[in-house]
């Protein structure tokens, strides 16, 4: 029986190590986004996009979305971001169901007319959604993101806004956020090499 048992060690040893081998290929890769491990489905919504269609929860669903925060008037951050998101959306979408949202925070100056301006320059399949106050910010909060407006009667006035990017997997929960790189001297923006890479780690593990 001992010898048996000593015989069988190394059997039990190579499938224990197999085993090890195999869960490990199921781990999360590591990245560098924040990845929630239960995703947070998102309450339904009732919004507009630039052509003045309603834009809904269910119009997130069927395919991974990329949702970035901003105002037309923003000075860098939101085109430069669009570009960014420009390019990532050529890296991906042959591969990779997907959609770009650019949720619009200012809804006062924000217009139908001129979202669709500003979104047509960068991708017209793009979605430039907004909506009054009280149906934009529920949502932002729970995409993980934020937005602040002063009150001041200065017409051209500022909107405090993240700069990071809400993963939302097709069942219409957030999956991840994507964050922007801090560099002294520039403004805060995603990199966007980095976000194409870990888009596909984490939409090939959940998917």
């Amino acid at each position: 029986m001992n010898n048996l048992a000593v015989k069988c060690r190394p059997v039990w040893l190579a499938l224990g190590l197999l085993f090890l081998t195999a869960c490990s290929d199921s781990a999360m890769p590591e990245v560098e986004a924040l990845v929630y491990e239960q995703a947070r489905p998102l309450s339904d919504f009732s919004l507009q996009d630039q052509n003045a269609q309603p834009v809904t929860k269910q119009t997130l669903l069927g395919q991974w979305n990329l949702v970035f925060l901003g105002y037309t008037s923003c000075p860098d951050i939101c085109p430069l971001t669009l570009a960014k998101l420009k390019s990532v959306y050529n890296a991906l979408h042959a591969d990779y169901p997907l959609q770009i949202w650019f949720l619009a925070v200012d809804p006062k100056r924000d217009t139908t007319a001129k979202r669709k301006a500003y979104i047509d320059y960068f991708n017209p399949d793009f979605l430039a959604v907004s909506g009054e106050h009280k149906d934009l910010f529920p949502l932002v909060r729970e995409l993980g993101l934020i937005y602040a407006i002063s009150n001041s009667d200065e017409p051209d006035y500022a909107v405090d806004h993240s700069a990071s990017i809400a993963m939302v997997d097709p069942q219409g929960a957030v999956r991840a956020i994507f964050k922007p790189e801090f560099k002294q001297g520039s403004v805060p923006l995603i990199n966007a090499k980095l976000l194409i890479t870990e888009f596909k780690q984490i939409a090939d593990y959940y998917q």
